[in-house]
């Protein structure tokens, strides 16, 4: 710790301060507890937790969005299947192409280190590609529209990175670089679970059995992106419903306000990471795909999506809202209360 030292008259001791952090935030010692059983050890891993718990949490906004438009109970969950282990393989897909050295390079981790996705190190970009693809092949196999699910879970999904990124604090990682302000975050120096090492997963220790820590603050960049991906949520749910988007356009929406909050945090990041131009490669991608979004919300234009069951029971036909409610005010009542929500409530029909 830095100390400052002020002289006192001749003769007199030196009169010593030291630095004092007035506030800061603290990360957890520990991201995964181990449960002993006598012949086995489960591992329960923060990390997988927040990953869960964030896709719980995208799957049921997404359900309630998706049966307000006349789509199943069971819809999302149809969906998920298939989304979240295309999402998985395609978010450490995208880690892996794009830090080739830390698998692949002198002293890497190999093939196993690639599995060990439970450790952290995933891509969102890759995850939301391989989540779109998995979305279609069940949209196809559920004959629900497409664009009908990328409008309904525009709200949800980033609620769900909110949750997830939580994983990254436990883990002691995704900070930036140093920092006094009063929100700076206290970092471990994580253990290699090596011979003598507490196991992997928690912080090292010292010759005490104190966890160590790095030396000063640094920025929580998850934290920056945890409130960013809240107000994306926010600002989504509040334009989709003033103006009704349709045809993917809120899903365009979303990827717009994401990426130009993941563009700025990309410049906070310390992590190892592929570098272009002076820029993470992170940052470069955020920036296409921000323009990407624009293009399409720009050039698409139609109605909102609305699901009315097909002749004969099987699949559903995409129809307009007028048509949506017709149908919907010529269903007779069962009493049940298994019928879908009512529409999210909006007095203004806006064209798109």
């Amino acid at each position: 710790m830095d100390r400052l030292v002020v002289p006192v008259r001749p003769g007199g001791a030196p009169v010593v301060f030291s630095t004092v952090i007035l506030a800061s935030i603290p990360s957890p010692a520990t991201a995964v507890w181990y449960v002993n059983l006598g012949f086995f050890e489960i591992p329960i891993r923060a990390y997988t937790l927040c990953m869960v718990a964030g896709v719980v949490a995208a799957s049921l906004i997404t359900n309630r969005r998706m049966r307000s438009r006349g789509a199943p109970a069971t819809a999302a969950l149809d969906i998920a299947v298939w989304a979240v282990p295309f999402g998985i393989v395609g978010a450490r897909l995208y880690h892996v192409v794009t830090t080739p050295e830390k698998y692949w390079g002198a002293g890497g981790e190999g093939v196993m280190g690639t599995l060990r996705v439970w450790e952290g190190g995933i891509g969102i970009w890759g995850a939301v590609a391989g989540g779109a693809l998995g979305a279609w092949i069940a949209c196809r196999k559920t004959r629900l529209s497409f664009t009908l699910l990328a409008d309904c879970i525009a709200v949800g999904l980033p609620i769900g990175q909110v949750i997830a990124r939580l994983g990254n604090w436990f883990n002691n990682e995704l900070y930036g670089g140093r920092t006094d302000l009063p929100w700076g975050l206290e970092v471990h120096r994580m253990s290699g679970g090596g011979p003598g090492d507490p196991p992997t997963g928690s912080a090292a220790v010292d010759a005490e059995g104190r966890p160590v820590l790095l030396e000063g603050l640094y920025h929580p960049a998850f934290l920056y992106e945890m409130v960013w991906d809240l107000g994306v949520a926010g600002f989504v749910y509040w334009l989709d419903r003033r103006h009704r988007f349709g045809k993917g356009r809120a899903f365009a929406l979303y990827v717009m306000a994401y990426t130009a909050g993941r563009a700025w945090i990309e410049t906070l990041r310390t992590d190892e990471a592929l570098i272009l131009f002076g820029q993470r490669l992170n940052f470069w991608v955020a920036i296409v795909v921000f323009l990407s979004a624009l293009a399409y919300f720009v050039l698409r234009r139609g109605p909102r999506d609305h699901l009315v069951p097909a002749p004969g029971g099987e699949g559903f036909l995409t129809v307009t809202e007028a048509e949506f409610l017709a149908h919907r005010a010529a269903e007779p009542r069962t009493g049940t209360g298994d019928s879908a929500p009512a529409d999210e409530p909006d007095g203004a029909q806006a064209k798109n």
